[in-house]
């Protein structure tokens, strides 16, 4: 097993607690990060160019006149491609970006972007993160004792004290144990766990 330390809200290191080896003990791998990076950024993407066709376009689709005897070209309808406000031959249509990722591979990828932080020491327990108040000041203080910039910050329950005195706040994000995602753990410098979330990230993702 595992062993790390546990911190109070003062930086003081009150306990330590044993933690499941599959959870943090792991090699890291790039390629396999990068894959699920590359997913989950893929998934955000919405694919929202869209234009008309024929069929789409307000416009009458009755001929404009008769086929024959005008001495005019042939023509169809109001909503043709080649007329002015008539619709769009193949253009482009909302489309699907997203990349899907088997998740066994989600599971190991998040795996190895925990044990990357703790093996890079940047990841923190932290006993609990009542604060006694809705306060920004009062959480800055608490992050200057740590001493960090960018930070994760992930609670088992809602927190709506923690949340709303970070939320003005824009190198620190907080999210619950079941939004844990690779992206969001690299992206930050340092990972704070609350102790009660670790046991639920551990059955999530060692099964």
């Amino acid at each position: 097993m595992t062993v790390i330390d546990i911190y109070n809200m003062q930086a003081e290191k009150i306990s330590q607690m044993e933690i499941n080896e599959g959870l943090f003990e792991q090699s890291v791998r790039k390629d396999v990060l990068h894959q699920v990076v590359v997913s989950q950024l893929a998934n955000k993407r919405s694919g929202n160019a869209s234009s008309k066709t024929r069929a789409e376009v307000n416009a009458s689709g009755k001929k404009l006149y008769k086929q024959k005897g005008t001495g005019n070209a042939r023509v169809g309808n109001e909503g043709a491609q080649h007329r002015v406000g008539g619709g769009v031959a193949f253009g482009p249509k909302p489309r699907d970006y997203s990349i899907k990722v088997p998740r066994k591979i989600k599971k190991a990828a998040l795996r190895m972007a925990l044990a990357d932080k703790l093996q890079s020491d940047h990841l923190i327990v932290i006993d609990d993160f009542n604060l006694p108040e809705i306060k920004t000041s009062k959480f800055v203080e608490v992050m200057n004792r740590f001493n960090v910039n960018k930070a994760l910050i992930v609670t088992d329950e809602k927190n709506e004290t923690l949340e709303k005195s970070s939320k003005n706040i824009p190198w620190v994000k907080v999210i619950r144990h079941e939004g844990l995602n690779v992206y969001d753990i690299l992206n930050h410098d340092h990972l704070f766990l609350v102790k009660s979330s670790i046991k639920k990230i551990e059955e999530a993702l060692i099964s």
